[in-house]
């Protein structure tokens, strides 16, 4: 899991592109810390930031609007797409 492509692409036009080694924790050590406080139960989603690319620092800015598809992708994991409301 150190070393996976993850992309963020906003109505098919890649926004974020980075990759899991630049993570500065590791899976392993994420899931120790949080397990200390909380269940983890299959399924469970751990949100831990963003790569470059967020578009409110673009220049211009840039945002979602009603309609929008944004698609996450994490290599050999799967991609998860969601349209804005």
């Amino acid at each position: 899991p150190h070393n996976l492509k993850i992309c963020c692409r906003v109505n098919g036009e890649v926004v974020q592109s980075s990759n899991t080694n630049q993570m500065v924790f590791k899976t392993e050590e994420l899931i120790a810390w949080i397990s200390q406080f909380v269940t983890l139960y299959p399924g469970d989603v751990i949100l831990t930031g963003t790569p470059p690319g967020v578009g409110v620092f673009r220049k211009p800015p840039v945002f979602l609007k009603k309609g929008d598809e944004v698609q996450c992708e994490i290599e050999e994991l799967g991609i998860i797409i969601n349209k804005v409301v």
